[in-house]
């Protein structure tokens, strides 16, 4: 029921390699650096960063470290990332390869000659191809560290740099201001260094990045924040960065307090809550659903109205909401079987869907969060996993069925979790199109109430788990009140008439 979580990709752009000078075809050599990960001081990991020069060819290699401790087991996370460039900066290829516990994914990207991208995605045990185009202009790990080596010439300037983010295969557009020199203590010294800040904006979230790089171009140390505290990499020797860390516990960062008990009856119906985002340059950490609303009410006040009725908000499916990918395998025949056992003899939509989702919710016969985020095709040969399985089997099964879906995420309001009352916990769920709107059904809390709060909503994408849940540190929870508790009080200028359908969007 509880959703995996897993770190910030955006720590590819902390990891860029330092700088060599031309060459003939002979290989150079390879040149390393070490880095120690800390989370608000404490050591979690390390990484390795390797670059090596053949020719005209620049090749780099990130591999990050940690162990993360989920359902009171320890598990590796190890996320090793290439990008194969031209000496001036031009992306040729690039590989991720992430493992969590036993679930490994892999993506592999080459830029074809006619400015085509080649796509191969492995995750679990399914490979799938596809070919898209490059987008213009955007550059990997080489030519992010050749833009940002030029700029730190020019002291408070600003520029824009467009990145291609391997994890999510879209470009980043980034805003960077260049501060200037600091001094910056390192683990054994200090150095002087130009301080660098990234600002990636998207439709949910605002992420900065602090970078601070040597005169040779190396990043020796990299800033941001993570679940609402300090993430670093900092550059140190190999004694430093293999010294011993301690484990990650993601939950325990990711549980958001609630202000009160929220009664199952309460949950049969309306809520409203009213949110405090500390991260102020968020754009909207919420969306709109057809269930949802949300309400910017400024200076990082939110209202979200969350209904059990639907108020018809949310876009029609778009051709991609019913197309089978690399996470959501709807053209499988294990897939289809399923969800042709599953949907019975019924051709209404809506009673399909409740038949799916009551199906998956006995099938996974293992429960736990020591998974990793594996695919519906490995969710339903392995039998086991935590809501983000229970919610990309479902997808899958519902697009089998010619039923657009998506899988959203966000968070979820439970009495308990381990030793902590009255929480929101990271969670996912599906919303299918049926009966002419978006609908929500959630396999693995057995239904929707109004105790789920919607952040982002994507294609399975395991991207869309990390951009969302990384703002749960950013998150508190200041009142939850019913539709009469919240219409009993006298209105104020800050209050959102819910009823009209009026909305900050």
């Amino acid at each position: 029921m509880r959703d995996s979580i897993a770190l910030p990709l955006l720590v590819l752009s902390l990891c860029l390699a330092p700088v060599v000078a031309c060459a003939d075809a002979s290989p150079m050599p390879v040149e390393t650096t070490w880095m120690t990960v800390l989370l608000n001081g404490r050591k979690i990991g390390h990484e390795e960063i390797q670059r090596q020069q053949v020719g005209n060819t620049v090749t780099t290699t990130q591999t990050l470290v940690m162990d993360i401790q989920r359902d009171q087991k320890t598990v590796p996370y190890i996320n090793v990332s290439r990008s194969v460039e031209t000496t001036d900066g031009k992306p040729l290829s690039f590989s991720m390869d992430t493992t969590i516990s036993t679930t490994n994914n892999k993506v592999e990207g080459e830029r074809l000659s006619d400015d085509r991208l080649q796509l191969v995605t492995t995750v679990g045990s399914a490979t799938r191809q596809s070919t898209t185009g490059w987008p213009a202009g955007a550059v990997l790990v080489e030519g992010q560290r050749m833009a940002m080596l030029a700029a730190s010439q020019h002291p408070g300037s600003h520029y824009n740099l467009l990145v291609y983010n391997q994890a999510s295969q879209q470009a980043m557009n980034l805003s960077v201001e260049v501060l200037g020199n600091e001094r910056v203590a390192l683990p054994d010294h200090v150095e002087t260094l130009s301080h660098q800040r990234e600002t990636l904006e998207n439709a949910q979230v605002t992420q900065v990045v602090d970078l601070w790089l040597d005169a040779r171009g190396n990043i020796r140390k990299g800033s941001l924040s993570f679940f609402g505290k300090p993430l670093d990499l900092i550059a140190c020797d190999e004694t430093c960065a293999h010294a011993p860390t301690q484990s990650l516990n993601m939950m325990d960062s990711a549980t958001i307090d609630s202000p009160r008990l929220i009664t199952p009856e309460m949950l049969k119906d309306f809520l409203s809550y009213r949110i405090h985002i500390k991260n102020k340059a968020a754009m909207k950490p919420f969306i709109d659903t057809d269930e949802q609303s949300a309400f910017d009410l400024g200076n990082g006040e939110w209202q979200i109205d969350v209904y059990r009725s639907q108020i018809d908000i949310e876009g029609k499916p778009t051709p991609a909401d019913i197309q089978p990918n690399a996470w959501l395998q709807s053209d499988s025949p294990k897939i289809k079987q399923l969800a042709a056992i599953a949907a019975g003899n019924t051709e209404n939509k809506v009673h399909v869907m409740g038949n799916l989702n009551a199906f998956v919710s006995k099938y996974l016969s293992h429960r736990g969060l020591n998974i990793g985020y594996a695919s519906a095709l490995d969710v339903a040969n392995d039998r086991k996993g935590d809501c983000a399985q229970f919610a990309v089997l479902l997808a899958a099964m519902a697009r089998a069925q010619g039923i657009p879906a998506r899988v959203v995420v966000g968070m979820l309001y439970t009495e308990r979790y381990d030793d902590k009352l009255r929480v929101f916990v990271p969670h996912a769920w599906v919303v299918a199109w049926v009966g002419d709107r978006w609908r929500s059904f959630d396999p693995a809390a057995l239904h929707f109430d109004t105790g789920h709060i919607a952040l982002d909503i994507g294609d399975g994408n395991p991207w869309h788990f990390f951009n969302a849940t990384n703002e749960f540190g950013s998150i508190q929870i200041d009142s939850v009140k019913t539709f009469s508790e919240l219409y009993s009080m006298p209105m104020s200028g800050t209050i959102v008439n819910t009823v009209s359908g009026a909305s900050g969007r």
